[in-house]
This record gives structure tokens, C-alpha cells and sequence, in this order.
């Protein structure tokens, strides 16, 4: 995977330096906004928000100030539209259309302090023909032909978009020194540092995405987080007149974030399907001692359980989203569990139930007992759920 991933990052640089080269050579001195002496390049780096999903991870912009003429632009490669046509079909599929928009400075800092998040501003350590080139990218990047990409949560989004962008204008003259990363997180750890306050989203993450979220990430590869994407330029160098310097020159504390009282909810996941496992167990209990079957409650359970196998399956083989790929969670969200309920209805079973059912039962014990020795890291909180699913099958292989 992270050969094709370096691939498909490579040919995608590629083309749109070549593009980008193409087209500034087209134009004259005199269709382009011209920055002064004074002009400064920042690296924004913004805080989490826990009020949206999206958000929990923080944000990375660009701001291009220069105060002789008054020019004040943020270039924030986060903007998406849910009015776009198809929006969820597109997102589904990962052709979800992300784009560059350009903006005041001050609206963008007065809404994140707003929602009480740390604003940091990397000034970038850059002469002034190399503040023209990195500007004259992003105006090209920003026009309405060029502004719009296809989002990918962990290979292309608003902060690796920054990263590459600089690669595209500098080339080689921009180096990054991985060496500061200590640990030797996957992308799922990664993302899971980020989703404390968010159970619900990091269950959602966990079950969507596949084997591929589980590779080691490389330093590079950190950079899909704002805050990595400071740490990283924090640990980089660029070219200039005076030979290899390091690419930031100072930052600045914008804005910090004052201490919140996060309460977090009792209703997770973990006590939520623990609860659900409870009552499967009691009503199995009931059940056996009472010859009873409780359908509805396993035509419930099946019936949801098919349809979660089947989005995941789905989103393995039907979209882009190769995160998605090889996806464990499929042993145990079986979508062949979806035709269960319209069997449990019929007084006459069929033969072959039964064996499904002990064959469910037993995949649902191997699963859960080899659960930490699994190449992908399942959300503990699913176990109840597989226990749950396993109990009622052998039940039924009983009954």
C-alpha cells in the first residue's frame, strides 16, 4: 500500500507542477500581484473542536499578510459543501469534493478563538522570490479551474495539501527530517490519540476502515495532522540565499486555548453493546427454561448486524476509499446475516440454518479469544456485540 500510495502522491505532483509551471509562464509580470519586501508566509495551525467529527482533529490554512499593501489572505484547503450534488453518495464513494478557498485573515482567526481553539502561525523562513513562487502557487491552486481535489482522510487533505504544495514550488530545495518522530504509531493509533471526547466516531472509524489503517506509519505519513504538520516544519529546511536553514523562522501564539470541562458521556459503545449483551443473555436464559425463541430480537440483531457487513463490504470492493479495504470486521459482520430474519420467520426451517448457526457461534469464540492477537486493531467495545451474536446462534443451532 505505501508503494502505491508514494505512486499515485508522485504522478499527482507531477502533473500539477507541470501545470502549475505551464501556466505562470503564461502570464506577465503584470497580471500578477507582486508581494513586497515585507510580505510574510504563515503556517496556520489550529486546535481540535469536539463538536464535529471533522473537526476533532484540528486544522492547517495558509496566511500570505503583507501589511505595505494591505494584503491579508487565508488560503484554507478545508472547504466542502454539503449542497454539492450527491454529496453523500460522493463521500461514500470517495469522490467527495474538497477545494482551496481563499478568505480574510481575521474572520477565519475571530471564528476558531470563537470556538476556543489555539491558533499558532509558523512564519515561514523563505526570500522574497521564494514568498513570490509559493504565492503565485496558491493564487493558481485558488482559481476556479484548479481550486477543487478529491478529499482523502489520511493521503490528501487540508494539511498535507500545505506540505505538498511546498514540495511542488521548492522541489529540492525543501528537505524534511523524520528523525523527531519517536514513536511508531499505525494511522489508526494515530487517529485514535484524536477521538477520546468522540467514542461514537472512533467506533465508526474503527469499523469502516480496513487492514490498511494498521501499516506503521512513516513520518511523512504523520503529516495528515495539523499537529504534525507543525511539528514537521519544525523540522525542516529550505534553501535560500544563504545557503540551508531551517524552514520556519519563528511562530507565533496567535491565540490559546483556555482549559474546557469536556463532560463525556455514559453511553458509549462499550456500555451500550455490555447492556445489549446483558439483556441477549437474559432473554436466551428466559428462552431455553421457557422453550421460547424471542424472533424479534434476533431478527433485530441479524437484521442490523447483515446490513453494517454489507456497508462494509461495499465500501471494500464498490469505492476508492482503500482505507476501507480488507476489512476484518467483516468476520464477524457477516452480510450473509441479512437473509437471517426472513428464515426465522418460517415455521418450517430450513437445513442448512442450523449448520450456520453453529458455524457462527464457533467463528464468534475464535474471534473473540484471538481478538488481541488480530493483525487489525477491533474496537474493544465490539466484543460484547460478537459474544452477543455468538450466544444467540448456538442457541438457535439448539433450538
Amino acid at each position: 500500500m505505501k508503494r502505491f500510495t508514494e505512486s499515485k502522491q508522485s504522478a499527482f505532483q507531477y502533473v500539477i507542477a507541470v501545470i502549475f509551471l505551464m501556466t505562470i509562464s503564461l502570464q506577465s509580470a503584470s497580471q500578477r500581484i507582486q508581494l513586497s519586501d515585507d510580505a510574510e508566509i504563515h503556517v496556520l495551525t489550529c486546535g481540535p473542536y469536539q463538536g464535529e467529527l471533522y473537526s476533532a482533529f484540528g486544522h492547517s490554512a495558509v496566511r500570505v499578510s503583507d501589511p505595505k499593501t494591505g494584503l491579508d489572505w487565508l488560503y484554507n484547503y478545508g472547504i466542502f459543501s454539503f449542497n454539492q450534488p450527491n454529496f453523500y453518495l460522493n463521500f461514500a464513494r470517495g469522490y467527495l469534493n474538497y477545494r482551496l478557498a481563499v478568505m480574510d485573515y481575521e474572520g477565519f482567526r475571530d471564528y476558531y478563538i470563537h470556538q476556543n481553539r489555539f491558533i499558532h502561525e509558523q512564519i515561514l523562513n523563505l526570500n522574497k522570490e521564494q514568498k513570490q513562487q509559493y504565492f503565485d502557487f496558491l493564487e493558481w491552486n485558488a482559481k476556479p479551474e484548479n481550486q477543487f481535489y478529491y478529499y482523502d482522510y489520511f493521503y490528501d487533505n487540508c494539511a498535507t495539501r500545505i506540505r505538498d504544495g511546498l514540495k511542488l514550488t521548492f522541489g529540492d530545495q525543501i528537505e524534511f527530517d523524520g528523525s523527531y518522530v519517536s514513536t511508531d504509531y499505525t494511522i489508526r493509533e494515530l487517529t485514535d490519540l484524536y477521538l477520546t471526547y468522540q467514542p461514537w466516531g472512533d467506533l465508526g472509524i474503527d469499523l469502516c476502515l480496513g487492514l490498511p489503517m494498521d501499516v506503521k506509519a512513516t513520518p511523512e505519513m504523520y503529516m495528515f495532522l495539523p499537529d504534525y504538520i507543525e511539528n514537521g516544519f519544525n523540522n525542516a529546511f529550505i534553501k535560500t540565499d544563504s545557503g540551508l536553514v531551517p524552514l520556519v523562522e519563528k511562530t507565533l501564539i496567535t491565540y490559546e486555548s483556555k482549559p474546557e470541562n469536556i463532560e463525556e458521556s455514559v453511553f458509549t459503545p462499550l456500555a451500550v453493546f455490555s447492556l445489549l449483551l446483558i439483556i441477549g443473555i437474559a432473554l436466551t436464559y428466559y428462552g431455553w427454561m421457557n422453550k421460547k425463541h424471542f424472533r424479534a430480537f434476533d431478527i433485530l440483531l441479524f437484521g442490523i448486524v447483515g446490513s453494517v457487513g454489507l456497508l462494509l463490504f461495499l465500501l471494500w470492493v464498490a469505492t476508492d476509499h482503500h482505507a476501507a479495504a480488507k476489512n476484518m470486521n467483516l468476520l464477524w459482520a457477516l452480510p450473509s446475516h441479512l437473509v437471517i430474519p426472513f428464515f426465522l420467520f418460517k415455521k418450517e426451517k430450513a437445513v442448512w440454518l442450523k449448520k450456520y448457526f453453529v458455524l457462527t457461534s464457533i467463528l464468534g469464540i475464535i474471534l473473540v479469544s484471538t481478538w488481541v492477537f488480530l493483525p487489525q486493531l477491533m474496537h474493544y467495545s465490539l466484543i460484547p456485540l460478537v459474544v452477543l451474536i455468538a450466544v444467540r446462534s448456538f442457541y438457535h443451532s439448539k433450538r
